[in-house]
């Protein structure tokens, strides 16, 4: 049995992920979709906004990358950490992100000010 969201094998009794909660399949047929282009939604240069914003993401199955996080600790006042996000994953990603506040030692950025797609 296998899951058909992690793909982890799981011994014959076992019918629900632990993980993904979902219903386990008998067999994996490739139904992975397609390398998408990445596209930039927004950018902060503050490591929680960070946290943040993968809790919110990795209980989805939208594909995204955030550019720059490894390098907050170096160069965190120069260079702002960038969520791309997977271009048909966009729309939905706006959705779940819509009422972020993302803030940045307590101040509060406009919408203009770290989104890309204004």
């Amino acid at each position: 049995m296998f899951c058909p969201k992690c793909r982890s094998e799981y011994s014959d009794g076992i019918l629900k992920c632990p993980d993904c909660d979902v219903d386990l399949v008998d067999d994996l047929t490739d139904e992975r979709r397609p390398e998408a282009a990445l596209v930039p939604l927004l950018r902060t240069h503050n490591p929680g906004d960070i946290a943040i914003i993968r809790s919110i993401l990795d209980g989805s199955d939208i594909r995204y990358y955030i550019q720059g996080e490894n390098m907050l600790h170096v160069r965190q006042m120069a260079d702002p950490a960038i969520l791309l996000v997977a271009s048909d994953d966009l729309e939905d990603a706006k959705e779940l992100l819509k009422d972020l506040d993302l803030s940045f030692m307590g101040i509060s950025y406009h919408e203009q000010d770290h989104r890309y797609d204004r």
